[in-house]
């Protein structure tokens, strides 16, 4: 199963909360090129971790799952 991570557990992890929009923002339009039309959408909230580690630089350790 592939992890998700949402605005709320990247808000817990110490973002504040324009950051984890845009950090979500940003995976999603990057989901969006590499061509998965899902993430396309307004109200999808939830994004692959891998998407998120790419645009932070740091990896989760096992501790994000959706």
């Amino acid at each position: 199963m592939n992890k998700t991570i949402s605005k709320k557990e990247l808000q817990d992890m110490g973002f504040l909360p324009y950051q984890a929009v845009d950090i979500i923002r940003q995976a999603k339009y990057h989901m969006v090129q590499q061509g998965y039309p899902y993430y396309n959408n307004k109200r999808l909230g939830r994004v692959p971790c891998h998407a998120v580690e790419n645009i932070i630089g740091v990896s989760f350790e096992g501790g994000m799952n959706g």
